[in-house]
């Protein structure tokens, strides 16, 4: 006999990071190519994902793969000039700064609040900020491979990630807002105490 038992809770917070982040191609595929980039539900996703499952393995394996389904359709499709072959040039620097604001989302969220949830929408920024854009720099032709160029780099990308911020935080109150309503209603998404 299996040992696997349905649990509502991880299924129904599943549906709803999947649902969330097809905003990110809904976006994307209806507006002009870079008007809205790095608005973006991911960092919502990653958060959401760090702070409501509780097995380790789900929590980032489930906001990693929505991610990758998403940067796939995206890489294969209206950003397909920026492939390499799979997915697009540097993706591992944004995949790893991807775990560590799921990461975060573990840490700070614990308790879920307005005040834990705007922290750790700008700590997970710094860390998508710093990380990508270290990836940016890194080894480039274009930047000077010193303080100074990864400054610049840095500097550049002070648009972009005002904008992911601005998507976590509105991505992320609906995402976190829906489900805590859910939670309140249904009785079965709520965490069972652990059996001794």
């Amino acid at each position: 006999m299996s040992d696997f038992k349905f649990n509502p809770r991880d299924l129904v917070l599943l549906v709803m990071i999947l649902a969330i982040t097809a905003f990110r191609l809904l976006v994307t595929f209806n507006t002009d190519e870079l008007q809205f980039a790095n608005f973006s539900s991911i960092g919502a996703v990653a958060l959401f994902g760090g702070a409501y499952f509780k097995n380790d393995v789900k929590a980032f394996a489930f906001p990693l793969l929505s991610l990758f389904l998403s940067d796939f359709i995206l890489s294969t499709t209206i950003f397909s000039s920026y492939s390499t072959g799979f997915l697009y040039g540097g993706w591992y620097w944004t995949y790893i700064a991807f775990a560590l604001m799921v990461l975060v989302g573990k840490v700070m969220l614990k308790k879920t609040n307005v005040v834990s949830f705007l922290g750790s929408a700008l700590m997970i920024t710094l860390i998508h900020w710093v990380v990508t854009d270290l990836g940016v720099w890194y080894g480039s032709p274009v930047y000077t491979q010193n303080f100074a160029g990864f400054w610049q780099v840095l500097v550049l990308a002070i648009p972009f990630e005002l904008r992911f911020l601005g998507g976590t935080v509105v991505y992320g109150a609906i995402i976190f807002g829906a489900f805590e309503a859910l939670k309140s209603k249904y009785t079965v998404l709520k965490l069972q105490p652990q059996r001794a």
